[in-house]
């Protein structure tokens, strides 16, 4: 196919697609999905051979968010059933961190619902940071506090901070149908305070919430132009309590697609599969592994994941391996030079820390959304360890609410955290 050729060949180059090139990733057949993966396999090679990169999530603050983010389960006026709890003490996060780290984690994502920290928010999350990397030898640090107010993103890359995320989420164009208690240019404005402070900035999408093919490929090309270290790609789960809980509108054939697209429009960027992973791709999720070079490990901020023995018997079984705390993540000339400095960015430094990564919004989000779905629970069907249902029990296309379930273990319980 001359279009798969052609994109090969830009994205080896880092030479960006015309838009019509990436409408048609999004628009070809299933009959062609297997060269789509292919094409888009041989460009995420190029840049990052087989190594996957896992990320970890520590939910420090969950639900009570004052914001109506549509898709999240800790939005103002949630129905959802969710853990809720205040702020996690600096030795509690550290140690849910450890877990996700003992695990093959190479980054710990430091989330908490909110609009946007308080100066006293920012000391909080600063001493969690600095307990992590006591206790942690070489661990990475990404922080997702939402909406950052001028010299709040310096005092966190003091603190040790590697990175923040900040996600744009969907286009422009229909931002407002989506949240109404800040804008579009609010995000692009914090993302770019993260670069300008030096912290590796890390900004995705959320797929999935009934958004045309035009508004995937706005949003993805906003993106490269804002040109964050890490792209993470969240797909929608529709959490029974939120606005978009009826929006079941992925195939496993169409995340693939999307990822195809982010990867030729993003080539030399790290590219991780966040929320919805396990609810969307299913028994597709190793394919998904030649697109992406990054995951989330365990389970995510409000809902449980697939386990995370499982994640590393699907990254073996496919043919990948691990990415080590030694391994830089980024390519060489975005990994600009010198010890300390990981973004391709003038002074975008952050250690080793060469790709970011968490959050889907300001309130809670960090690479899951606030339902991410399936895990080793009862039900969990292809993604878990529970056994998968039986045969016919669900047709191609029918919502997957069986795979959806609420976090109850880790950050804010007493129980042992799923890594």
């Amino acid at each position: 196919m001359d279009l798969l050729n052609t994109l090969v060949d830009k994205g080896l180059r880092r030479e960006l697609p015309t838009r019509e090139e990436a409408l048609a990733v999004l628009a070809t057949s299933d009959d062609d999905l297997l060269d789509v993966v292919a094409a888009a396999g041989k460009v995420r090679r190029h840049w990052f051979g087989r190594r996957v990169k896992l990320n970890y999530l520590v939910n420090l603050k969950s639900g009570l968010c004052p914001e109506d983010c549509s898709y999240c389960s800790q939005r103002l006026g949630s129905k959802a059933d969710i853990l809720k709890y205040t702020w996690l003490k600096p030795d509690d996060a550290s140690k849910a961190a450890a877990a996700g780290l003992a695990g093959g984690a190479k980054r710990v994502c430091l989330v908490a619902s909110g609009r946007g920290p308080t100066d006293r928010d920012v000391e909080r999350v600063s001493d969690t940071i600095k307990a992590i990397k006591e206790q942690n030898e070489g661990v990475e640090v990404c922080a997702c506090l939402g909406l950052l107010s001028d010299g709040q993103a310096e005092r966190l890359r003091e603190a040790g901070a590697d990175a923040y995320n900040h996600n744009l989420n969907t286009s422009e164009s229909t931002y407002g149908d989506i949240t109404t208690t800040h804008t579009y240019a609010d995000r692009v404005e914090t993302v770019n305070k993260a670069h300008a402070a030096g912290l590796s900035a890390c900004s995705g999408l959320i797929a999935g919430m009934g958004e045309s093919d035009e508004d995937l490929v706005d949003v993805v090309y906003s993106l490269r132009e804002l040109d964050p270290d890490s792209v993470p790609v969240n797909f929608l789960i529709p959490f029974e309590g939120t606005p978009l809980a009826k929006e079941w509108n992925l195939t496993p054939q169409r995340c693939l697609r999307i990822l195809a697209m982010v990867r030729f429009v993003c080539p030399d960027v790290e590219v991780r599969i966040a929320g919805g992973r396990e609810v969307h791709l299913r028994s597709m999720q190793p394919l998904a592994l030649n697109l992406a070079n990054s995951i989330f490990l365990g389970d995510y901020l409000t809902s449980e994941g697939q386990a995370g023995k499982a994640d590393l018997e699907m990254i073996a079984d496919a043919g990948f391996e691990v990415e080590g705390t030694d391994e830089v993540t980024l390519p060489e000339h975005r990994a600009a030079a010198g010890a300390g400095i990981c973004g391709s960015h003038e002074g975008a430094g952050c250690g080793s820390a060469e790709d970011t990564g968490c959050g889907s919004h300001e309130a809670g989000g960090c690479g899951s959304r606030e339902a991410a779905g399936c895990g080793s629970h009862e039900g969990a069907g292809v993604c878990g360890s529970a056994a998968a249902p039986a045969a016919g029990t669900k047709a191609a296309g029918d919502p997957r609410t069986d795979l959806v379930a609420v976090r109850r273990r880790g950050a804010g319980t007493d129980l042992a955290p799923n890594a």
